[in-house]
């Protein structure tokens, strides 16, 4: 007669506490700082002053209606909009013709070429900021979006290009015969084929190009003069120079400014972390 198989022991109570307990503490590190900011902007200077870590009492919503009214902090969301926009384009096209054959062709030097994107990464941008503003500045690009878009877009190419190249590597060569012998030709598997298949790839690259861009203050800090040309970043660190005294103001105008970028990263997490995972792999 047969017997029945012995159960399982369960996993010890608890015995996942300590990871749970690390995960805690470093969301608290994260959301603490942000959610004080956040809730400092309903609150006046004064308030700020006698209780610095209390809670709004009363509310005041001025700080962000202030803000949200300005046309300065619209013509700055729009710049970041446009600039991102732009290098995104150009960070995902350049790349994406450059990894197509690093991964595809067999040819002489093509890892040490791949070795040179590499080195891209170990290449600070401040290094170059000097000789960058006297290039710009040469080319008549001082002073405009494209002229940050253009270094950003050349600042966030190698990681694309060690980003999607494993992920090109991993089409079977069997779809490339099926496909030369349909009469597709080498860029038209290019298109309607390999970038399909890379869709998470594609996506992880422009979200991190995104949020990078948006992110980025040096470079419109040494490219741009123009007060109307600025993006949010720059215009929030000049609004907290100009309202010094206006603590309140500065907290309501630096939460309503990354709240964009926020908002796009939660909603973009999980296809960074497919997409990542599968450059990994390769």
């Amino acid at each position: 007669m047969a017997t029945a198989a012995p159960k399982r022991r369960s996993a010890a109570p608890f015995s996942n506490a300590p990871a749970y307990v690390v995960a805690l503490v470093l969301g608290a590190v994260v959301i603490v700082p942000i959610a004080y900011v956040a809730l400092s902007g309903f609150r006046t200077t004064g308030q700020l002053a006698f209780d610095p870590v209390g809670l709004p009492n009363p509310w005041v919503t001025n700080n962000y209606t202030n803000v949200l009214t300005s046309e300065a902090f619209w013509r700055q969301l729009g710049n970041s909009v446009i600039i991102a926009a732009v290098a995104t384009t150009l960070v995902v096209g350049v790349s994406s013709l450059a990894a197509y054959p690093l991964s595809r062709f067999e040819f002489r030097g093509r890892e040490a070429i791949y070795t040179f994107f590499t080195f891209g990464l170990l290449f600070p941008i401040a290094v170059a900021a000097l000789p960058l503003y006297l290039l710009l500045r040469q080319l008549g690009l001082d002073d405009t979006w494209l002229g940050v878009a253009l270094p950003e877009a050349a600042f966030g190419i190698p990681i694309t290009v060690i980003i999607l190249r494993p992920f090109m590597r991993q089409i079977p060569s069997e779809l490339e015969d099926a496909a030369a012998i349909d009469g597709c030709s080498t860029f038209g598997f290019f298109w309607r084929v390999l970038l399909p298949l890379c869709r998470p790839a594609l996506m992880t690259v422009i979200i991190l190009q995104v949020i990078y861009s948006w992110n980025n203050f040096i470079l419109p800090l040494l490219v741009l003069t123009d007060p109307n040309h600025w993006t949010l970043p720059l215009g929030a660190a000049n609004y907290s120079t100009e309202h010094a005294s206006d603590t309140a103001g500065v907290l309501a105008f630096t939460t309503i400014s990354i709240i964009p970028a926020l908002v796009f990263f939660l909603f973009a997490e999980r296809r960074i972390v497919g997409g990542l995972s599968g450059a990994v792999k390769g």
